[in-house]
């Protein structure tokens, strides 16, 4: 007998294990990506439904905005301590539970009909949106390396910074639909997000692991270059989706109340269209320099937030100026997130990414949220929509122009330097 003979696996059949081992990263690479989406897509689910939920449970402006602060409250602690769980458990084993806390927080918010099942259910959402935001764009990109290792990092990065835009345009568009055409509007969404969760788990559990486990993890230093791009990537990540989180918190309001249409769908397909806009942006500016899609970015943004103010103050309001300035606002903020996070992360060591990768997307749910509070405020206390849209546009405007002036100039000192 040969020695080809003896040997279970054949020459034949020597590629047949690294073969197979390809398949389940690439498997596992869109079972990630689609786990990743629909905990997005949770994120902003209800946007559409506080109309709903006012009426339900009699709530002020002051308490949606409250509401508003918890799930932001959860999703920052959750980003902040996700590199010490994802150290422990694994980058698998914190999108399974990501998975699981989102599909836990949805049957919460179907069965409890109350106002502290709302309150509870959204925190809980925002632990699950922070585990996986903080994990995902990392393990996309580390599943893309051991699939192919000559392959760039660059496009399972891009696929992971749009699953993360474009899914907090899923969910309202998907909440509005539903509650504008379908029975049980408080009800549906929710256990249609626990089934499309089950479905995640199923892939998630067959997708391999990346991360090197440790007993402990500590903040590592990232290099002078990382540390100084950081800073002014993070207060433009804020102030992109400051201007972003100042349309989306509004425009269920102002399309009621300024524009005179209450329709759930339109609610739901506005938001829809401000984060898909952020998608298309992205995807159209894949061959650019990251400072080049920083600079158009700002601009979109800038423009949008001026045809923003413009369409609530005309003698006669325009809807179609309205949703033009969301379109330009979301490009904007998606153009500013991919530019920020290629910049940072291109300087950063691969056992840092995840640590950068978190720092960033803190920046991006501070700025989410600060609009949607400081409205909420604002309009407790008599201010009228359209001044308030007035004032924080302006306010975003001055910081989404000094935040990308400062960016600008630590990108040409870094290129002065040689470094």
């Amino acid at each position: 007998m040969s020695v080809e003979q003896s040997n279970p696996i054949s020459s034949g059949d020597t590629h047949a294990l690294p073969a197979t081992a390809t398949r389940r990263r690439g498997s596992g690479f869109w079972a990630v990506a689609f786990g990743f989406l629909i905990v997005m897509a949770s994120a902003t689910l209800p946007s559409p439904l506080y109309g709903l939920y006012r009426e339900r449970d009699h709530l002020s402006a002051l308490t949606i905005t409250v509401i508003y602060a918890i799930f932001a409250a959860g999703t920052i602690a959750a980003l902040g301590s996700v590199r010490y769980i994802a150290a422990r458990a694994g980058r698998r084993n914190v999108m399974l539970g990501s998975v699981a806390t989102m599909m836990a927080a949805a049957g919460l918010l179907a069965a409890w009909k109350a106002l502290p099942g709302l309150l509870i259910g959204r925190l809980i959402t925002g632990v699950a949106v922070g585990l996986a935001a903080g994990t995902a764009i990392t393990y996309l990109i580390e599943l893309r390396a051991r699939a192919n290792p000559n392959a760039s990092p660059i496009r399972a990065r891009n696929i992971g910074t749009a699953v993360n835009v474009g899914g907090l345009g899923l969910g309202p568009l998907i909440a509005g639909c539903l509650a504008e055409w379908a029975k049980w509007p408080l009800t549906l969404p929710y256990l249609i997000f626990v089934g499309l969760g089950a479905i995640a788990l199923f892939g998630l559990a067959a997708a391999p692991e990346t991360g090197t486990r440790a007993p402990a993890a500590g903040r590592s230093r990232g290099t002078s270059r990382t540390v100084g791009l950081l800073v002014p990537g993070a207060l433009a990540t804020l102030t992109a989706f400051a201007a972003n989180g100042l349309f989306a918190g509004l425009s269920g309001l102002l399309l009621a109340v300024t524009f005179g249409h209450s329709s759930h769908a339109l609610s739901g397909a506005t938001l829809f269209l401000v984060f898909s806009a952020g998608v298309a942006s992205q995807l159209a500016t894949n061959r650019m320099p990251p400072s080049r899609v920083l600079v158009l970015g700002t601009i979109s943004m800038l423009v949008g937030l001026a045809l923003l103010v413009i369409s609530v103050h005309l003698s006669s309001p325009s809807l179609a100026l309205f949703l033009l300035s969301g379109a330009l606002i979301g490009a904007g903020a998606g153009a500013m997130f991919k530019g920020t996070t290629g910049l940072v992360l291109e300087a950063t060591a691969p056992e840092n990414r995840l640590e950068m990768t978190s720092d960033l997307l803190i920046a991006l749910y501070v700025g989410l949220s600060i609009p949607v509070i400081g409205a909420g405020v604002a309009l407790d206390r008599g201010a009228t929509p359209p001044d308030t849209v007035l004032g924080f546009a302006i306010v975003v405007g001055l910081g989404v122009a000094g935040a990308g002036a400062l960016l600008a100039h630590v990108l040409r000192r870094s290129l002065e330097k040689g470094t």
